[in-house]
Parts: C-alpha cells; structure tokens; sequence
C-alpha cells in the first residue's frame, strides 16, 4: 500500500474513517466533537462503533469529521 505521502494534495489519502473518528475522539473528546458536529451518536452514549455506522451513512456527517481532522493536520504541520 502507498505511503499518504505518495498523495501529497490529498491528506486522506490512506486514512481509514475509523482512523480518523479515534484520532479527533482522542485529541479533542466526545463532548468538544457534540459542540462541533451536533449527532446523536457524538452527543449521547457515544461509541466508535455507533459513530462509524452512523458516518458511513451520513455523507455531510463524515465530511465535517474529514475537514476538521484536515484542518487539525494542516494546523499540527505548520506549529511544527
């Protein structure tokens, strides 16, 4: 499988959702993620499993996740 670097203007490029979703719950906590993305799934008894099931069938759900994990990226390559 290709590195992500191999994709340099897609950063998703290789990511998994579940990758993604485990990184932003550990970086920022379910509660901050409620305020950010309002779902059920992030506000009440959140889960990975939940939110996963939920997001693959969401489409704008999981792009709010993507961006912000994105964003999280590109703001963690420039304070580094």
């Amino acid at each position: 499988m290709p590195s992500p670097s191999s994709h340099p203007n897609d950063p998703l490029h290789g990511v998994t959702l579940e990758t993604i979703l485990r990184d932003v719950v550990e970086r920022h906590g379910w509660e901050e993620m409620s305020r950010q993305i309002p779902i059920r799934c992030f506000m009440f008894d959140p889960t990975i499993r939940s939110s996963l099931t939920f997001l693959r069938k969401t489409p704008w759900a999981r792009k709010r996740l993507e961006d912000w994990y994105v964003y999280d990226a590109i703001r963690d390559r420039s304070t580094n």
